[in-house]
């Protein structure tokens, strides 16, 4: 059976998985269990335990579902359940600390944003200068072996950034969250959000550029 096709909306996934059938924990498991590591780790920095954060997660999922009220999307539900459980593991084994601590002061202040991009590279009719142009992009297999090392380095940017910039970046461009789940799984305001994730942006745009200068 084609799982994509046979649950596309919450409603009919909930009820399959409500009534036990196993092709509709598979097609979730599929669709999530990736980035649920991927979300665990922000929290407990082992893969090991952030699998087994995953695991306990499932078991609570499964538990859990007849309870589920969908005030939320299923999505937002299984990711908030995973964030409280990582959570806690974290500071069982004290690699966890409140998100509130992760951020200085200074980002809950939306004034003052850096640039995402150095205002150097426009002239001063706001056009691109002629040696800042964004780099272009094409089909070829050379163009495909740096998109490998591109996604690497951007990787290694998301990983050298603050923890709390980190977490939303995370959450939002790379898991494909809403502004305001993300704001709700951590516990910050819309402003904090955008200062953050602003912040994260300019950081990993300043990476590449500096990537493109040296290749």
């Amino acid at each position: 059976m084609d799982v994509q096709t046979a649950f596309p909306p919450d409603r009919s996934l909930i009820d399959a998985l409500r009534s036990g059938d196993d092709d509709a924990f598979a097609h979730l498991l599929d669709r999530y269990h990736a980035s649920m590591v991927r979300v665990a780790t922000l929290y407990v920095r082992d893969r090991a335990v952030a699998e087994e954060v995953a695991q306990e997660t499932w078991i609570a999922v499964l538990r859990g579902i007849h309870r589920f009220e969908g005030r939320s999307s299923l999505k937002t539900w299984i990711f908030s359940i995973l964030a409280n459980q990582a959570k806690t593991r974290g500071r069982r084994e004290g690699r966890s600390v409140p998100f509130s601590a992760l951020y200085d002061s200074q980002e809950s202040v939306e004034g003052d944003l850096e640039p995402a991009v150095d205002p150097t590279c426009f002239k001063g009719d706001g056009w691109w200068r002629d040696d800042s142009h964004p780099h272009e992009w094409s089909n070829t297999p050379e163009s495909q072996y740096l998109s490998d090392e591109v996604r690497r380095c951007v990787q290694r940017a998301i990983d050298a950034l603050p923890p709390a910039q980190r977490q939303v970046m995370t959450l939002h461009d790379i898991e494909g969250m809403a502004s305001e789940e993300v704001c709700n799984m951590l516990g910050i305001s819309e402003t904090n959000q955008r200062v953050l994730l602003h912040r994260a942006r300019s950081k990993v745009r300043r990476a590449l550029e500096q990537y493109f200068d040296e290749h």
